[in-house]
């Protein structure tokens, strides 16, 4: 009897059906009906789990339930003690070091290695998988792992995968169990899926067991299998058999699978970048921007962990401009918005990383990438200096200019923070000229304009520092320096002696000149404050005085713009002096007295006395008597020794008819003027050896002639 066509498809359908649902039955008297799913190892941590439509990547072994192998992306280490399912405990499951060159995976997190070296990528949920592992896999986490149980219904049925023309060899050939995509490519019907979306997935990665074909599966059914009508009606039904080359004549009819699965990636096309702040410093002027020259550490791993690259294992930064293509997508949106110090966790779909290619053997295709990152520090090639006024004095007389000799502190740091200089360590200043080029370019404009006393933050840029070279080993390539100064004084070479009158008493006819002996109290310190001598005070420090200073103006005995500073002062007269190093003790210093330190004075003028001309000891204040040694001998007998000497001095600046030159000790001067007159110092002065001094000074002159 003839059978009608669409009588004959149901037939076949219904034996088929029936070789799928019954025979099961009868010989195993409790089949599954779902997939078993056991979860024996759950993260912690579970931020994602995989759902429908997600792209994920795994790992996994495929036995029978005699424990047979037909395919596996690991295999169990060698180890005494380890067992299949076993938890994950006991020294055989103690992970290996980390290499840069190891695979993703397992190998780094538990006691398996891959039998081919790639994962499987795939999406979830779309028939794109068995149905049984479409379950399985729904609801992990990535480092999930899962021992699933696969029923035949939810496998490849009664029918399994074994040897036959719709495997893409020779009829009757032998299959080619184990040949990888990248290897032996695919028949035409075996391509990707329409619209492409699989290469998408699964990129340069191997075929998984479990991948169905659809369409063009049963398009290379109905050109290479005779049995068209059983093509045709299985067309109205969703196909469950693979028809990949790797597992021919692997997997026989009525198989229940049971497969150890690790998740490894989960992402979605939908997915954005993930930008976690980890830490933020409290100040933060300013974020990094498009075309911003960054440097920053980072640790990289792929979701499940696995690193594949650190700047710390090269012991330098990764330097580079944002937002210019040199980096992927992804990290040149995620370093956006950063603070100096910042640390972030950035989650890279692979859409915005590396892609269907991976890079090198170290990244695999479709991986999202995890990066931990310390943005060491930033700035842009049209930066310029950054001053941050941190103490300005309320009194600012003058401001720093070119040409101008500075002495300042500073600290030295990176802009993360790392010190790696110090005037302070030193217990000196840094002093120099600023606008000539004996500085860096930046810090040579930091110091433009500032006052004594001020402290700023100094921010440069690496172009107007140390550049891409850096210096020594503490200053990196590309390096934005911070200085944090404290000007403590500056001056010009030209400068004067600066004075101050802070007090003049009324009716101030007579002031001081050189050669007078003055008496002033006084108190000396540093432009910062820093307290050098004083006069004023008990002594409190090892250079004070107890009582009034008394010199002699213009005879040299202090330093020249003192002198100055105590020209034309009436007693009682307050003042204060601004003297510059070059009128003061120079760029050696003195004991207590910092090199090229600008000093200030507040003297105060107590008496004064009329001194005499340079290079005399006593002078007359009319015309010196005619018989000056007659006069002198007092005892007539015709010597002077030292006591006549000096009484007959003493009488005359008692009379008033002379001086002595002024100062704390008139016998020393009296004795100093005895021995200029005892010329051959044998005691006493005899009329040939006396001789005024305005005398002298004139034969001299006659000699000189």
């Amino acid at each position: 009897m003839a059978v009608a066509p669409g009588s004959r498809c149901l037939l076949l359908l219904l034996l088929l059906l029936l070789g799928i649902l019954g025979a099961p039955a009868l010989g195993d008297p409790g089949p599954l009906e779902d997939v078993v799913i056991d979860r024996y190892y759950i993260p912690k941590i579970c931020l994602r789990e995989a759902q429908m439509g997600d792209f994920i990547r795994y790992h996994y072994n495929g036995t029978f339930k005699d424990g047979k192998k037909f395919d596996s992306r690991y295999r169990p280490r060698l180890c005494a003690g380890c067992m299949r399912g076993a938890a994950a405990a006991g020294p055989c499951m103690s992970p290996p070091a980390p290499s840069p060159h190891a695979g993703a995976g397992w190998q780094l997190r538990g006691p398996r290695i891959y039998d081919r070296g790639a994962t499987v990528a795939g999406v979830v949920g779309v028939g794109r998988l068995i149905t049984g592992m479409d379950r399985g896999l729904q609801g992990m986490c990535v480092n999930e792992r899962r021992h699933l149980i696969v029923p035949p219904h939810l496998g490849y049925g009664s029918i399994g995968v074994g040897k036959g023309p719709w495997h893409g060899g020779a009829e009757g050939g032998t299959p080619r169990a184990g040949v990888s995509r990248d290897r032996a490519p695919l028949p035409p019907w075996q391509m990707q899926p329409e619209g492409g979306s699989m290469a998408k997935a699964s990129g340069a990665e191997h075929e998984s067991p479990v991948t169905l074909r659809s369409s063009g599966f049963r398009e290379g059914l109905r050109k290479q299998s005779p049995w068209l009508a059983w093509a045709q009606c299985w067309s109205h039904l969703r196909c469950s058999v693979l028809a990949a080359a790797p597992l021919a004549g692997l997997i026989p009819p009525d198989a229940t699978l049971y497969f150890d699965v690790v998740m490894l990636d989960i992402w979605n096309k939908n997915d954005k970048l993930q930008i976690t702040t980890l830490s933020k410093p409290e100040r933060c002027n300013r974020t990094v921007e498009n075309s911003d020259f960054v440097r920053y550490h980072y640790n990289g791993t792929l979701l499940d962990g696995t690193p594949f690259d650190s700047s710390y294992s090269k012991g330098s930064t990764y330097d580079t401009y944002v937002g210019t293509g040199w980096l992927i997508k992804g990290m040149d949106q995620g370093l956006l918005g950063m603070c100096a110090g910042e640390k972030r966790s950035i989650i890279i779909p692979p859409f915005l990383a590396y892609g269907e290619k991976g890079y090198g053997t170290v990244i695999p295709p479709q991986a999202s990438l995890v990066f931990s990152v310390l943005l060491v520090d930033f700035h842009n090639p049209k930066d310029g200096v950054f001053l941050e006024h941190l103490e300005v004095p309320e009194s600012c007389k003058r401001r720093a200019v070119t040409g101008d000799f500075v002495r300042y502190h500073y600290n030295g740091t990176l802009m993360d923070g790392t010190l790696f200089d110090s005037s302070y360590s030193r217990n000196q200043t840094y002093n120099t000229y600023i606008g000539k080029g004996y500085i860096i370019p930046g810090m040579d404009q930091g110091l433009q304009g500032v006052c004594v006393g001020e402290q700023r933050r100094v921010v440069i840029p690496p172009h107007l520092a140390y550049g891409e070279n850096g210096a020594g080993d503490k200053i990196p390539g590309s390096a934005v320096l911070i200085f944090d100064v404290h000007v403590i004084d500056f001056h010009n070479p030209a400068d004067p002696v600066e004075i101050e009158t802070v007090f003049r008493p009324e009716g101030c006819n007579v002031t001081t000149r050189n050669r007078d002996f003055v008496r002033y109290h006084y108190n000396c310190s540093l432009l910062d404050g820093t307290r050098l001598f004083s006069s004023c005070v008990p002594r409190a420090f090892p250079h004070d005085y107890e009582k009034p200073q008394e010199v002699t103006l213009g005879a040299n005995k202090v330093i020249e713009g003192l002198n100055s500073g105590l020209l034309d002062m009436c007693a009682g007269e307050r003042r204060v002096l601004i003297v510059p190093p070059h009128l003061g003790h120079g760029e050696s210093g003195a004991r207590g007295v910092p090199g090229s330190a600008v000093l200030r004075f507040e003297v105060e003028l107590i008496s004064m006395e009329e001194g005499v001309p340079e290079g005399y000891l006593f002078i007359w204040h009319g015309e010196p008597p005619a018989n000056l040694y007659e006069q002198m001998d007092l005892n007539k007998d015709g010597r002077i020794p030292a006591d006549e000497f000096s009484t007959f001095i003493k009488t005359q600046v008692a009379e008033g008819k002379g001086r002595l030159m002024p100062s704390s000790d008139p016998e020393k001067v009296i004795a100093d003027m005895f021995r200029n007159q005892d010329r051959n110092q044998d005691g006493k002065i005899t009329p040939e050896e006396l001789k005024l001094k305005s005398d002298e000074d004139q034969e001299k002159i006659h000699e000189e002639l």
